[in-house]
C-alpha cells in the first residue's frame, strides 16, 4: 500500500478563503502597526534585582508578556469607538489551544458574515542573535486534522520583534525593565512556501517549524495541497509512511 492508493478525506475551502486571509493578515498588521506608531509598544517590567532583567536570558521570559502585549493591544481595537477593522471579537486562547488569541472579525460574505482567525504569537529578540529564529509553531496532527475539520480554518503567525532595556526608578530605586516591540510580520500558516517549512520529528507526531520567521515567502495553494505538503514531510522524516499512516488512521484522515 502507497499514499497514492489510498482514499483521502479531502477538504474543499470556501471561494473566498483567499480574500478572508488577505483581509484578516492585514488587519492585524493594521492593528499592530497602530499600536506601535501611537506608542503603546511598550512593556514595563519592575523588578528589585540591582541590575535589572539578566539580558542574555531575556528572550526565555519574553514570549509571555509579548503574547499578553499582544492580547490587549487586539482587545483595546474592539473597544474602540470607531474600529476601523471590524473587530467583533477576542478571545485568549486557552492553554495548550495552537492559538494565543482568537480573534473574530465582521465581513460580508457570498454565505457568512464574519471570518475567525487563530493567532500564534511568536517573540524573537531583536538584541539576541538568532533569537526565535525558526520556532516551532505547530503540531503535525492537530493542524493537520484541523484542516480537516474545517477546510476554512485560518492560522495566523504572527512574529513580534522586541528589544529590551533597563532603567532606575529614582524614587523607588526599582530597577524597571522595558521591553518594547519594534517590528512585526503577520503570515497564513497555509500559504507559507514548501522551503520556508520543515518538520521536526522529534516531538509527539512531529512539530511544524518555520525555517527563517523573518523571512517568508508567500505561496498561494489549497488546503486540500497544503494537506499533502504536511504528509510530504512527515513521511519523509524519520517517521515514515508507516508513522503517518498510524496518525491518518487515527485522526480519520482517510476513508476507511
Amino acid at each position: 500500500m502507497t499514499y497514492a492508493d489510498l482514499t483521502f478525506k479531502v477538504p474543499k475551502e470556501s471561494e473566498d478563503y483567499e480574500s478572508c486571509s488577505d483581509f484578516v493578515v492585514q488587519s492585524i498588521e493594521g492593528i499592530i502597526k497602530n499600536a506601535m506608531d501611537s506608542g503603546r509598544n511598550k512593556i514595563i517590567i519592575n523588578t528589585n534585582l540591582k541590575l535589572g532583567i539578566p539580558m542574555e536570558n531575556v528572550n526565555k521570559i519574553a514570549g509571555p508578556f509579548v503574547e499578553a502585549w499582544a492580547c490587549e493591544v487586539f482587545s483595546e481595537a474592539l473597544e474602540d469607538e470607531k474600529n476601523i477593522y471590524h473587530l467583533v471579537n477576542v478571545e485568549a486562547g486557552e492553554r495548550l489551544n495552537m492559538a494565543d488569541v482568537i480573534l473574530q472579525f465582521k465581513m460580508e460574505r457570498k454565505r457568512q458574515s464574519s471570518v475567525t482567525a487563530n493567532v500564534d504569537v511568536k517573540a524573537t529578540s531583536k538584541d539576541i542573535a538568532n533569537s526565535g529564529k525558526s520556532p516551532n509553531i505547530t503540531s503535525f496532527a492537530r493542524i493537520r486534522t484541523a484542516y480537516v475539520k474545517d477546510p476554512d480554518f485560518l492560522f495566523v503567525i504572527l512574529s513580534i520583534k522586541h528589544k529590551v532595556f533597563s532603567s532606575r526608578d529614582e524614587e523607588t530605586k526599582m530597577m524597571m525593565g522595558v521591553m518594547e516591540v519594534v517590528d512585526f510580520n503577520a503570515y497564513d500558516l497555509k500559504y507559507i512556501s514548501d522551503s520556508d517549512i520543515s518538520f521536526n520529528p522529534a516531538l509527539g507526531s512531529g512539530q511544524l517549524q518555520v525555517r527563517d520567521i523573518h523571512y517568508v515567502t508567500r505561496t498561494k495553494r489549497s488546503t486540500w495541497d497544503f494537506c499533502q505538503l504536511l504528509d510530504k514531510k512527515c513521511i519523509a522524516s524519520k517517521k515514515g509512511f508507516d508513522g503517518w499512516y498510524d496518525y491518518a488512521l487515527q485522526h480519520e484522515w482517510i476513508k476507511e
